[in-house]
């Protein structure tokens, strides 16, 4: 079956994919997809989990259970942004017998050192993957702190901002947000906007990579850079961070009878709930599923191979998912 093919292929690309997502991408309703899903695990070939499903397990050899790792994970918080990316890194585990315990924590360092010390004080865990909170005079104090910790760490959504002279060297892996935004523009700009702004959320550890982005693509194309967080008035379209945000922006216009995307383009960065805008928002979607993935692959990596490989940082390219908010007439036609 057609819609059968198109799931399997979702998930091989993504390693999870969600209900809602595919009910409407695919114009049916979500209890198809379900049908879909529970057809496809009783074939073995996915494993249904609320919501969704993923990539099914797949069954390791003796000798790999009876070394497997256990690797703790803190990320600052349970819900929006980092269920997928949770979501990629117990995949790739359950893939390679790898053990992957989860922590909540929130976005203050004090929290984030004391989630971390309760893993390694346990003794239960070879490797860390952690999200801490980077942002302010702290920083540098905090990733001397890590770089100390008795048991080698990976960075998710976070790098380091410069090389320091820790002991150890800090590894990476992040959405490469700044590559996601110049995405954004260069859409907009073969729509035919010159007139493009940039609103972004404040205290976001994103807005600093945004903001790279949006320079390097206004320089590129010759368009002026400084419609950075300025009312809408004048500009012909505008990118958002983030979905919440760019709806309550589309419903604003509506209100005052600005028409999306005839009068406004709007591309929403995040593409969590952009589809449920009216219309349906153009969105920059990071790959989160695969940066859990590949952060627990990486540490795994640095598990069997020990000192003899170098430090790595890795940056994931996230993806234009183009809907009706940006599209001109003359595409529309």
């Amino acid at each position: 079956m057609q819609r059968h093919e198109r799931l399997l292929t979702e998930l091989r690309r993504c390693g999870a994919v969600r209900v809602s997502d595919l009910a409407r991408d695919l114009g049916v309703s979500e209890l198809t997809i379900r049908r879909d899903i529970a057809a496809l695990a009783a074939r073995n070939l996915c494993h249904r989990v609320h919501g969704g499903a993923t990539l099914p397990s797949r069954p390791q050899p003796s000798p790999v259970r009876r070394t497997a790792f256990t690797i703790g994970m803190v990320v600052p918080s349970l819900d929006f942004y980092w269920p997928p990316i949770v979501a990629g890194a117990r995949a790739a585990g359950a893939a390679l017998g790898v053990n992957v315990q989860l922590r909540g924590s929130s976005y203050d360092p004090e929290e984030d050192r004391r989630q971390i010390s309760r893993l390694v004080e346990a003794g239960q865990v070879q490797g860390l993957l952690l999200a801490p909170s980077l942002d302010g005079g702290d920083a540098a104090t905090t990733l001397d702190w890590i770089s100390r910790l008795p048991v080698p760490t990976i960075l998710v959504e976070r790098q380091p901002h410069r090389w320091t002279s820790a002991p150890r060297q800090i590894e990476w892996v992040r959405s490469d947000h700044a590559l996601g935004l110049e995405i954004a523009v260069h859409h907009l700009y073969e729509q035919g906007h010159r007139r493009i702004g940039l609103l972004l959320s404040g205290g976001s550890p994103t807005s600093t990579y945004l903001l790279q982005g949006w320079r390097r693509a206004c320089a590129d194309l010759g368009l002026p850079g400084d419609a950075v967080n300025v009312p809408v008035k004048g500009l012909s379209a505008v990118i958002v961070h983030s979905d919440p945000q760019a709806i309550v922006l589309a419903q604003n216009a509506a209100d005052q009878g600005i028409r999306v995307p005839d009068d406004l383009a709007i591309v929403s960065y995040d593409d969590e709930v952009a589809h449920l805008a009216e219309p349906a928002l153009t969105a920059i979607r990071p790959p989160k599923n695969h940066v859990g993935r590949l952060a627990v692959e990486l540490m795994v990596s640095r598990l069997l191979d020990g000192d003899r490989r170098p430090a790595q940082g890795v940056l994931v390219a996230p993806e234009l998912v183009v809907r009706q908010s940006s599209l001109s007439r003359r595409v529309r036609a």
